[in-house]
């Protein structure tokens, strides 16, 4: 049973990952993907903004209620005492012992997600000094290869995480605080790291095809009252 379950598995990963080449062969862009995943990281990056702000702001309020109370009663004002120590019931009253915990599960879906956008922008720091050196028919053959390893990691890393996900998924594991289900937490590192698959192979065909790898252009400081900051006026 064991035997025809991992048979089964592989198979799957096999199929998937034939589809990736095909996609990436034949379809360089997909717009409605390329967009879904921006709307993924960008929503997620500002929940994460939010959630901690609210939960540091609530820690830190509840701390300078604390100490308005102590005021109020080296003053003897009861007043400012009883103010201040109702908002810090109502403080405590709200339960974000959670806010960490769902925080760190949204970095790590961020930086999966994110990573295949870099690969997709072209944004990853690389050391490319070697490379610069090469003659054109020598960067033909290097740069392939370097996106061709990029993709088999990732397509070895989303094969093992899938493996790890089914395995999970079978126990009855859950987070500490939200009490979700691991399964669904770990689910993001076989999805981002075969959607980076997936970026280093539409890379690697559109360079075949003779197109430019996607990157940024060097980074130019400006500096106000230079000849530099006149022309970029």
């Amino acid at each position: 049973m064991i035997g025809a379950v991992d048979w089964t598995f592989g198979a799957a990963i096999a199929a998937l990952i034939a589809v990736l080449i095909v996609i990436g062969a034949f379809a360089p862009r997909i717009p409605v993907l390329d967009r879904l995943e921006e709307i993924l990281i960008g929503s997620l990056i500002a929940a994460a903004t939010v959630l901690i702000f609210i939960a540091v702001a609530q820690r830190y309020s509840m701390s300078a209620a604390i100490s308005v109370v102590n005021i109020g009663k080296a003053h003897e004002w009861p007043g400012l005492s009883a103010a201040a120590l109702a908002t810090f019931k109502t403080l405590r009253s709200v339960n974000l012992t959670w806010a960490q915990e769902l925080c760190i599960y949204m970095f790590v879906w961020m930086a999966k997600f994110g990573a295949a956008l870099g690969v997709r922008q072209g944004i990853h720091v690389g050391v490319d000094v070697l490379t610069n050196q090469l003659g054109a028919k020598s960067r033909r053959i290097v740069i392939p290869f370097a996106l061709i390893c990029g993709a088999l990691f990732t397509a070895i890393v989303g094969s093992l995480g899938a493996l790890f996900v089914t395995h999970i998924y079978h126990t009855d594991q859950t987070s500490a605080d939200l009490e979700l289900p691991m399964w669904l937490v770990y689910l993001a590192i076989p999805l981002g790291s075969f959607l980076m698959c997936l970026r280093f192979l539409q890379v690697l065909f559109s360079y075949l095809r003779g197109e430019e790898l996607p990157g940024h252009g060097h980074a130019h400081v400006v500096v106000p009252g230079t000849a530099t900051d006149e022309v970029a006026a």
